[in-house]
This record gives C-alpha cells, sequence and structure tokens, in this order.
C-alpha cells in the first residue's frame, strides 16, 4: 500500500472556474486554480493562479505564481513568478520577486519586486 503525505495530496489539486460561470465571494485552495470565468472577490492560493484570456477578476489575488491573460481590477501578490501574456489586462498593483511581460500586455499600478517578497507572503 502506498503512503501518501497530505502536502503531495493537495499540491496536485486542480481547481477550474469555466468560461460563463460568474462567482461573487473569496476563494481559498492549496492547490492550483483556472478561471476562465468572472470573480468578483479575493483569491488566495497555496498554489499557481491561472487567469484565461476570458477570465475577470475583480479583487485581491495572493499566490505562489500566476500566469495572466484576462483582465484583473486589484492588487496581486505573488511569492514567485507571475508572467503577464500579451492579453492581459491589470489595473491595480504588483507585489512579486519575479515579472515577465509579454508584448502587448497592459498594466496600470505600481510594481514592487524584491528577493524578499517571497518570504513574507509565505509567512
Amino acid at each position: 500500500m502506498a503512503k501518501y503525505n497530505e502536502n503531495e495530496l493537495t499540491s496536485n489539486n486542480i481547481n477550474l472556474i469555466g468560461q460563463g460561470t460568474e462567482i461573487t465571494g473569496d476563494i481559498s485552495c492549496s492547490g492550483d486554480l483556472r478561471i476562465d470565468g468572472i470573480l468578483t472577490g479575493n483569491i488566495s492560493s497555496k498554489g499557481k493562479v491561472v487567469i484565461g484570456e476570458t477570465g475577470k477578476i475583480k479583487g485581491e489575488i495572493t499566490c505562489k505564481n500566476s500566469d495572466i491573460s484576462g483582465v484583473i481590477e486589484g492588487k496581486i501578490s505573488v511569492a514567485e513568478l507571475l508572467a503577464l501574456k500579451a492579453t492581459a489586462k491589470i489595473h491595480g498593483d504588483i507585489t512579486t520577486s519575479k515579472l515577465a511581460i509579454e508584448p502587448g500586455s497592459r498594466f496600470t499600478g505600481y510594481c514592487n519586486m524584491s528577493a524578499e517578497t517571497e518570504k513574507e507572503l509565505e509567512q
């Protein structure tokens, strides 16, 4: 019989909010999260948060890693890598350790990058 560590099980969880789905409220998860729908509320994830091209978020995001292709209105705090794809539109402040921005993406706000960001967000 295989022995599973609780951390291994939770880190493989992938949560999906599909296109056409609208949610009002906060989301907290220990695994990865992909949003292609609309969320009015905050996201807190210990994994990766992916916002698809049709995804729209109005609220704060706190996570380990993130790929953004959709629209976000609010503050983003990423412990490791934040990647803004060509279709991304961000209206809010960013706090991250590493930032990758593709040509065509739009960002309006302040950006704070430091090596200590990862340590602060993990506490």
